[in-house]
């Protein structure tokens, strides 16, 4: 067997492939090598021994920290040999992190260790220059700071890749601000009354629904109600659930009793592609979700903790109907927790992730797709399912990898604003600039001259035949070439005053 390190220690525990291309195999090097893609190589002569010890030293050491393996390797590695690896050397860093996460999964202290003699500097769990940290917890036994973005109950992690950090160093809240400045109120408003309708249609289309008129007006008002300052709650979710859900039997009273799953158009097992945590698990993982909602570390940026609170819910399916469009409304929610936008000022992510569907899949099944192996599932007909949990499958959704879901939703914040919002602002102005020079000219009705506005630069800059037959009874043919014309050079950047009149 070519892997080391964390892969390594995945095939010995028996464990889903969640590392993917994150992973070390041996390989004809002189020395370690980092991929781009993220695959370690490594020289035979550097390879550890063939124990869970000497590969979760390994791995600590040249590839960081992934809580969900080291806690599955921690659960079946023999106390006595972490004992020794301790007393040979109390200072090392790595020991001291494994003895630290032993102690404090097992809630006791290791076996006949009554002090581990540590005497070096406190290191912190996390390297800060390629983890996303949250708050400082001191141990001062081991003298390790524990910086994970929540705790060991649920805990998820985000690498700084650099992809990521490329995303982060756009600034792109600093830059909606500037956007926001720079357009005017009256032209921002508009602007804003149409990402709230477009993020409303777009989060419904993500789901394969078009939403009739109460139903978008409901979810419009749910997300003018995300920069409201008011913490996570069970009760706070209910209630924002609620107001998604139309269907009364579907109506949560709390955090979902029963398993959840979700499934393809093929019954029986065969089509259950995510179980979402049981019941009891999910409850006790949306504690841990609120705490990390609701406590951002001001160094943690607010999209990376938008998205982390986002995609850790959706993992987390907490209620049995309307999770998809509370996950994306938690984005707006966190965003507006943040301070970092001016006020009422909507990004419209679900715009983007609708037109990145494909991206938004992928994002999605990284951790799902091998989540789905945790779970046996058995169909007796009907709605009769039982679920066969794996033994610690609780781990894997307590330390999710959330790195790939933080950069796609980087990506599509960023497309949101320089992508949708600008154009949208473009055209209201260009929509502005022609209907002042057709009206300056022409006497037609307001609402037909606003739909042949926004037909025809639907359209490229032209009016089919069947929208000529339409308007034909009550607008001029010459009038229609006019508007046609108009929205055509507008639309190339050419100024309108240098139409003659007709």
């Amino acid at each position: 067997m070519s892997d080391v390190g964390y892969a390594w220690i995945q095939n010995e525990v028996g464990a889903p492939d969640f590392l993917r291309k994150q992973r070390a195999r041996l390989a004809s090097v002189n020395r370690i090598e980092h991929l781009e893609d993220g695959t370690i190589l490594v020289p035979r002569k550097l390879a550890p021994d063939a124990t869970l010890l000497d590969h979760a030293l390994f791995a600590l050491k040249h590839e960081g920290v992934r809580l969900d393996l080291l806690a599955m390797a921690l659960r079946r590695l023999p106390p006595s040999e972490l004992v020794a690896c301790v007393r040979g050397a109390p200072n090392s860093m790595y020991g001291r992190k494994l003895g630290y996460l032993w102690e404090r999964l097992h809630q006791q202290h290791l076996p006949g260790l009554v002090d581990p003699g540590v005497a070096s500097v406190y290191a912190p769990l996390f390297d800060p220059e390629h983890y996303f940290v949250g708050q400082t917890q001191r141990d001062s036994r081991w003298r390790i700071d524990f910086n994970g973005l929540g705790d060991l109950d649920f805990c998820p992690v985000v690498r700084k890749t650099p992809a990521v950090l490329a995303l982060l160093q756009k600034d792109i809240l600093g830059r909606a601000q500037a956007f926001a400045q720079s357009v005017g109120e009256a032209m921002l408003e508009r602007a804003l009354n149409w990402a709230y309708l477009s993020e409303t249609e777009g989060s419904f289309a993500i789901e394969g629904e078009a939403p009739n008129a109460d139903k978008a007006m409901k979810f419009a008002a749910l997300l003018r109600r995300a920069h409201e300052r008011r913490p996570l709650t069970e009760d706070l979710l209910v209630e924002l659930q609620n107001a998604t859900i139309s269907n009364p039997f579907d109506k949560a009273v709390q955090f979902r009793v029963e398993q959840n799953r979700l499934q393809r158009d093929v019954p029986g097992a065969a089509g259950v592609t995510y179980v979402p945590p049981a019941p009891e698990l999910a409850v006790e993982l949306m504690n841990g979700l609120m705490h990390v909602a609701n406590h951002r570390p001001e160094r943690l940026d607010a999209v990376v903790h938008a998205a982390v609170v986002s995609f850790a819910f959706v993992f987390i399916h907490p209620f049995m109907d309307g999770n998809g469009r509370l996950s994306r409304f938690l984005i707006h929610h966190c965003l507006g927790q943040s301070d970092r936008l001016p006020p009422q000022f909507l990004l419209p992510i679900s715009v983007a992730m609708k037109k990145h569907e494909a991206e938004y899949l992928q994002a999605l099944t990284t951790f799902s797709k091998p989540a789905r192996q945790l779970c046996q599932v058995t169909w007796a007909g009907d709605e009769h399912y039982s679920y066969d949990w794996e033994k610690g499958s609780d781990t894997w959704f307590r330390y999710m990898d959330l790195t790939e879901p933080v950069a796609f939703t980087l990506a599509m914040a960023e497309a949101s604003l320089d992508t949708h919002m600008r154009q949208e602002v473009e055209f209201l102005a260009l929509f502005d600039q022609v209907k002042r020079h057709i009206n300056d000219r022409y006497d037609l009705r307001g609402s037909d001259l606003a739909n042949l506005i926004v037909t025809i630069f639907q359209n490229g800059g032209t009016l089919s035949n069947n929208r000529r037959k339409r308007y034909a009874d009550r607008v001029q043919i010459h009038v229609l070439d006019a508007i046609a014309d108009a929205v055509c050079r507008a639309m190339k950047g050419q100024l309108l005053d240098d139409v003659e009149d007709d």
